[in-house]
Order: C-alpha cells, then sequence, then structure tokens
C-alpha cells in the first residue's frame, strides 16, 4: 500500500483531532441566586449597597476591611468565619440603579475553590418588596486539565452556590429584622 501526502495528513489530523477536544482547559461558570425581601428596595440598598457593609449582612464573614468607599477602584479584604480571605475589587457602583459589580483579586483556594470570579449584586423592586439579585462568573479552582475534586468545576459552584445563598438569606433576616 502505497500512503499519499493527502491520505497520511488525514490520517495525522484524524489522529490529534480526539486529544485537543480534551485539552480545552476550563470553561467559565455561572451561578445566580436571587431572593425577595419584605422591605422597600430602598431600604435593601440601604444595607446592601455600600461595597464594605458585606459583613453586616452575610454571616459567613468574620470581618472586613474596606478602602476606597463605593467609588470605581475600591477594595475590601473579606476574612471568613470559615478561614480565607477574600479580596476583591469594585468595578462599577450605581445607586440609582441599585446594583454594583466586582471581582476577586488573588484568589485563597481555601476561602472559595475558584480562581477567578466577577459578581454583580442587584436590587429591584418586586410588588411591594425588593428582589435581591446577585450573579457571578468564575473559574474552577484548579483551570489545568486534570483539576482535583475539591477544585473541580462542581466543587467551585457548590461553594459560590452556598456563599451567595447564605449572604441573600443574612441580608433577608437583617433587612426584615429590622422593620
Amino acid at each position: 500500500m502505497r500512503l499519499t501526502l493527502p491520505t497520511l495528513l488525514l490520517a495525522l489530523a484524524s489522529a490529534l483531532l480526539p486529544g485537543a477536544a480534551l485539552a480545552h482547559g476550563p470553561t467559565p461558570q455561572k451561578v445566580e441566586q436571587t431572593i425577595t425581601i419584605a422591605a422597600p428596595p430602598a431600604a435593601v440598598w440601604k444595607v446592601v449597597g455600600p461595597f464594605g457593609n458585606i459583613g453586616a449582612w452575610h454571616p459567613d464573614v468574620a470581618k472586613v476591611a474596606a478602602t476606597g468607599g463605593d467609588g470605581s477602584g475600591a477594595t475590601r479584604k473579606v476574612t471568613l468565619r470559615s478561614g480565607g480571605t477574600l479580596e476583591e475589587g469594585l468595578d462599577e457602583w450605581k445607586a440609582d440603579g441599585m446594583t454594583y459589580s466586582y471581582r476577586m483579586g488573588e484568589p485563597d483556594l481555601k476561602a472559595l475553590p475558584v480562581s477567578s470570579y466577577s459578581a454583580t449584586i442587584t436590587v429591584t423592586p418586586d410588588g411591594t418588596g425588593a428582589k435581591v439579585s446577585w450573579a457571578g462568573r468564575f473559574y474552577r479552582g484548579d483551570t489545568g486539565n486534570e483539576p482535583p475534586e475539591e477544585l473541580s468545576d462542581a466543587a467551585g459552584h457548590a461553594a459560590m452556590d452556598r456563599f451567595f445563598g447564605d449572604g441573600l438569606k443574612g441580608l433577608k433576616a437583617k433587612v426584615e429584622g429590622n422593620r
């Protein structure tokens, strides 16, 4: 059997394609949670809106050190009760839209098993109360092709879901308890 150049190239391409499909790295993951709070949106925004105020309503937060207020480029270092810290920077803060967006700085894989995340918190009217939405986008803690289970997509998703869920429940309790 005589191999021609086109046949050889086809055989080589066929051999390489399956490996290329497996070596693509991580894909972005998303988490979004919402909660309805029995309070006017402005009352909810007063609690959740200040970027450095997360320690006042998130039950998983032990302490917060914030600088820069609510201006673009403000930062906060969030120390979690379970250990670890989240270093976050404010990208955009809009009081009139009752929303802000921020992102993670250097990751602390013990705090959250994700390598990077950005998130947005938004308060909107919902009947006589308010709806709070917390949406995030992130990558798993280990961005290699074969991450250990504790740094996988599933682990990152579970941790972010838990962090957002605990926070929204804490916000609801804080706002509705202060009425």
